[in-house]
């Protein structure tokens, strides 16, 4: 194999990993009429925590899948992720973190790599 597949494989990642993480993100749309029983991981309250987890898990993903500011929507989806798996998780078992870090693992390789020319920002190159 001589072609080079880099920019169809970035494009999978992207689709894969972002539509994926929208099945996660959609649902949490409607807890915003409820947002005081939403968790809150970090303290800040409710509806921050769930604020910031649509951004990480809608809004991120929707700017990943069509590759647009691609690097800086992977940092919410990874830190997001990263929430989800240490602390959230934290006291439970691999098997169970295991979704949270595959999804950090991805949006961290996302964030590393970039877009790939299958994108919006790969057009303006």
């Amino acid at each position: 194999m001589k072609k080079n597949f880099i920019d169809l494989a970035l494009f999978v990642l992207r689709l894969g990993f972002g539509g994926l993480m929208l099945t996660h993100g959609i649902p949490k749309i409607e807890k915003l009429s409820n947002a005081a029983e939403f968790p809150d991981p970090i303290g800040i309250g409710g509806l921050p925590s769930l604020i910031l987890c649509l951004i990480g898990e809608v809004l991120a993903p929707i700017l990943i899948i069509v590759g647009f500011k691609t690097k800086w929507a992977a940092l919410p989806a990874a830190i997001t992720m990263f929430v989800a798996a240490f602390v959230i998780h934290a006291k439970d078992d691999l098997g169970t973190k295991e979704h949270a870090l595959l999804y950090l693992i991805a949006f961290a390789v996302i964030f590393l790599a970039g877009a790939g020319k299958l994108s919006i920002d790969g057009m303006k190159k």
